[in-house]
């Protein structure tokens, strides 16, 4: 009987080996699964006088093959991939709205810049002003058009993030009907490896979407957390999770992963909060990398509005009038908050102004705990000002804008303000008539008939800049209201205009105007000290609205009259001039994009989009090595081999067809023993 019970053991052990590792050849494809091995153990040999006899061999269990430290390292490692390569995939689109040649935004506007050389050459060629306009409107259009792409990708980006999600939501409640089977199925005494291959595999796919860190319980079931500490799954029950807008910011745009626990107050977690995952990527992706794209692009409409809108008021039509703006432009822009203030951004109308000031950024106003001063924070790069009240807040010059407050904010409030949000979508083109177009400069220059030095114009345009004398300080009157033409316009179109004369030491003095020129090289701009007044060859004189450039060296007499161009004196001469325009044209040179001319802003904007992207690939391509190096450390010890298994199935098989020998020899012992025993 001793032989034949190991005999029936080790037939039966051999059978379970045989059974696992064809379980194992039939999973080689399946993911999640975890390769399975036999655990034999010997059976407690009888006692005799001669020793102890072995009883055979038992199956104790079947060890699920796997190592806990890869798999959850392979799972986090999955999960930043999964984060970079999404992330990665969105700029792609992002770039290829900053995409360069004959059809880009770039080509767009030099196109519009250059046509100015032809009015230049002709300023009554009505066909040539028409080229202008017509450039103009196709600049706003594709200005339009980009913005309009960005929001697709805004909305795309949403619904996937709304999907991704669901997918979570569903996920999660899996891994809690699972963690339910395993708790019963752990009371056993013996390991659920099929339930635990399916439990790692959902959490290896809500990686993909979210990060998440594990806490095994006594009852063998794991708990996933988010964030760090928000509870996705506890035990059997799984938390909803959600995408909204920021409950700080509505409608900004900004979007925030929101867990919903019944009972509690929805929870908001950002990108930064989230680690890795798809979630976080889209989260990063709409929040910083789309909205650096909608304000580069909202800053170049809006800089280039309101720069070629204020030079084209300066001019004058050919029916003798201040031009109207050539674009509409974002008049203010109001801050977003939950709390009580009420503010809106305008644009400063400070004489020192310039485009070059905007940085393609958002801002929060963040008041102090009194909820009186507080700062304002550039969000890209996190720059801050402080300001003592509102009062002083609106006096304070920020990057080009002015922060106005009607209503001020409660203790810790903040406010965020978004300036060149809707620039590029709001803009448009005004002017459609050719004559509208403002080519003429409005003042006129002339050297006395008896100058006997050798003083040359070098030039005269137009500013806007005037003194302000209740202030004391010089203002750019068209900068902050461009629906109506900057004044005053000098000079008079009475009156003979400004006469400068010079004396013996090169100095001059004004007639037939009321202020003194203004020294736009201090900082800030003040009066020059005089009179008589210096004069430095090449150096601009700023007087009331408009600065000539003369150089050479004047005589004592010599004299340089300024005259409005509406002076019945020089008729109808403004039509054929085209002062402004050069102007104008000279606009494509002049720096406005971080040191970039306004002809290059555009290249410059493709330049950071594109250092973006490129960075963004390359952290994708690190990271999916880093995963799928990762994976395969996974694999080497949970994967099946094939190889292997077969080699197996022959030991295993040989092992069975012996055992199974061994009962035949058995049997006939036996049978043996019991015809002798008959006898």
């Amino acid at each position: 009987m001793g032989l034949l019970n190991v005999g029936a053991r080790a037939l039966m052990a051999n059978q379970v080996a045989l059974q696992t590792a064809g379980n194992n050849i039939a999973n080689v494809n399946t993911p999640g699964y975890s390769r399975q091995t036999v655990a034999l153990q010997t059976v407690q040999g009888q006692f005799s006088g001669a020793g102890y006899i072995g009883q055979g061999v038992d199956v104790r269990t079947i060890l699920r093959n796997q190592s806990e430290l890869l798999t959850r390292q392979a799972a986090a490692a999955g999960s930043v991939s999964a984060g970079d390569t999404v992330r990665a995939q969105r700029l792609s689109q992002l770039q290829e709205i900053f995409s360069g040649g004959p059809t880009g935004l770039g080509a767009a506007i030099n196109d519009m810049m250059n046509a100015f050389s032809d009015v230049v050459a002709a300023p009554t060629d009505l066909s040539a002003r028409t080229l202008v306009l017509t450039r103009m409107d196709e600049t706003a259009s594709r200005m339009r058009t980009s913005a309009d792409r960005i929001n697709e990708i805004q909305y795309t980006v949403t619904e996937e993030l709304k999907n991704s999600a669901n997918t979570v939501n569903s996920l999660a409640k899996q891994m809690a009907a699972i963690n339910e089977q395993i708790a019963r199925a752990t009371g056993n005494g013996q390991t659920p490896n099929d339930l635990l291959d399916q439990r790692e595999q959902v959490i290896r796919e809500i990686n993909q979407y979210v990060q998440t860190t594990q806490i095994p319980a006594d009852d063998g079931t794991i708990g996933l957390f988010v964030g760090g500490s928000q509870p996705l799954v506890l035990g059997t029950t799984a938390t909803e999770v959600a995408v909204g807008d920021s409950g700080t910011f509505p409608s900004s745009g900004q979007v925030k992963l929101l867990f919903t626990r019944p009972g509690s107050p929805k929870i908001e977690l950002d990108e930064n909060m989230l680690g890795g995952g798809s979630i976080s990527g889209l989260l990063r992706f709409n929040n910083t990398d789309l909205a650096e794209g909608r304000n580069l692009l909202g800053r170049m409409a809006l800089a280039i509005g309101t720069t070629l809108n204020y030079q084209q008021t300066l001019g004058l039509t050919l029916d003798g009038v201040a031009g109207k703006p050539l674009f509409a432009t974002t008049p203010s822009v109001p801050g977003l908050t939950l709390g009580t203030a009420v503010g809106s951004i305008s644009f400063t109308n400070s004489a020192s102004f310039s485009p070059t000031e905007f940085a393609a950024s958002d801002y929060e106003v963040r008041f102090d705990a009194t909820g009186v001063g507080g700062q304002v924070v550039r969000l890209s790069d996190g720059e801050t000002t402080p300001f003592t009240n509102i009062a002083t807040l609106a006096t304070t010059q920020i990057d080009g804008l002015t922060f106005n407050f009607t209503a001020t904010g409660t203790a810790n409030e903040r406010v965020l303000f978004k300036p060149f949000g809707t620039a590029a979508s709001d803009m448009k083109a005004l002017v459609y008539s050719p004559r509208d177009l403002a080519v003429a400069n409005p003042i006129n220059a002339a050297m006395g008939t008896s100058n006997s030095g050798t003083l040359q114009l070098a030039g005269l345009q137009a500013t806007g800049i005037t003194w302000n004398g209740g202030t004391g300080q010089a203002v750019n009157s068209g900068i902050g209201g461009l629906s109506m033409p900057p004044s005053p316009v000098p000079p008079a179109t009475t009156g003979g205009g400004v006469v400068l004369t010079f004396n013996a030491s090169g100095q001059f003095t004004l007639s037939g105007n009321a202020n003194p020129p203004i020294d736009m090289a201090a900082n800030p701009p003040q009066l020059l000290a005089g009179p008589p007044y210096a004069y430095t060859s090449g150096q601009s004189i700023h007087i009331d609205g408009w600065s000539i450039n003369l150089k050479g060296s004047p005589k004592a007499g010599d004299t340089v009259t300024i005259g409005n161009a509406k002076d019945a004196q020089y008729g109808d001469n403004y039509t054929r001039n085209a002062g402004n325009a050069t102007a104008l044209m000279n606009l494509r040179d002049v720096k406005m994009f971080d040191e970039s001319t306004l002809s290059d802003g555009y290249a410059s904007a493709m330049a950071q989009v594109g250092t973006r992207t490129q960075s963004a690939l390359f952290a994708s391509d690190l990271s999916k090595s880093i995963a799928v190096n990762l994976e395969n450390d996974r694999t080497a010890v949970s994967g099946v081999n094939l190889d292997e298994e077969a080699a197996k199935l022959l030991q295993y098989q040989q092992a069975y067809q012996a055992s199974a020998k061994m009962l035949q020899i058995a049997q006939s012992v036996f049978d043996t023993l019991i015809q002798n025993l008959g006898r």
